[in-house]
């Protein structure tokens, strides 16, 4: 990156380490960093993922929409199934997929659940008409992806893999950095993010938040939740964590 990005900190919400990907990512671009994570990832109710595991054979398709879906399912099932095809939201899902050996028939141009359906769309002959999906999902999974498939004829599958829930953050450290101000942005790689930290702050101190240090989403799904709060976010140039981390250098060194 040319030119010299403002030294103000930027707010990672992600459910990730102080130096998870995303923080990586960013202080490489030579940001600082703060970590605000306002969700936590934790292992869902085994028994439902378990039962559609142990009938693994009978999915023509299954679907991943995150790293934490993959690591619920391969820590069960690490050799990929004979028959069912695989489908995954994002490079990043995809590639945790291949680098522990599971093919992936299926990727969509964007990282969304939208360009998932469109792609299955493309591709769905009347013959898949009945198929059988098996979608491991997040706990707070939106209905998009399912409801898509079942629109195309498919037998949706779907099971709670993880769980996302809100995390425990020092909501008077938080506080205090928004009243002295000089936060440079907030990252949000999530719907459940936005939720979750407006929920800890309190509606009024979020978009005090805000209003200060401008909103990066990873997606538009997740920039869809800010804007039902009346708060505009600049979207990710691609739907992954660099380019997250890219579009937040671009918006540091455009303020004044």
């Amino acid at each position: 990156m040319s030119g010299t990005a403002p030294a103000r900190p930027v707010v990672v919400t992600r459910a990730e380490a102080a130096d998870g990907p995303l923080s990586r990512e960013l202080r490489s671009l030579g940001l600082e960093v703060i970590s605000w994570p306002a969700v936590s990832v934790t292992a869902g109710d085994a028994g439902p993922l378990e039962a559609a595991l142990a009938r693994l054979d009978a999915f023509g398709w299954i679907v991943f929409a995150s790293r934490h879906a993959v690591a619920a399912v391969l820590d069960r099932v690490p050799a990929p199934p004979l028959r069912a095809r695989i489908a995954a939201v994002g490079r990043a899902t995809a590639l945790t997929l291949t680098q522990r050996g599971w093919p992936v028939h299926l990727t969509p141009a964007e990282a969304n659940a939208a360009a998932l359906i469109n792609a299955f769309a493309g591709e769905w002959r009347a013959a898949d008409t009945g198929v059988e999906v098996l979608y491991p999902a997040s706990s707070r999974a939106l209905p998009t992806i399912a409801a898509g498939l079942r629109a195309l004829g498919a037998v949706v599958t779907q099971v709670e893999a993880y769980r996302t829930e809100g995390a425990v953050l020092d909501v008077g450290a938080c506080r205090a950095w928004i009243e002295r101000g000089g936060l440079g942005a907030v990252t949000f790689a999530c719907p459940s993010a936005v939720t979750e930290l407006a929920r800890a702050l309190g509606e009024r101190d979020f978009a005090r938040l805000l209003e200060a240090a401008p909103p990066v989403a990873i997606g538009p799904t997740t920039a869809r939740e800010l804007a039902a709060r009346g708060l505009s976010a600049t979207l990710a140039e691609s739907a992954t964590l660099r380019g997250l981390a890219v579009t937040t250098y671009r918006v540091m060194q455009t303020r004044p």
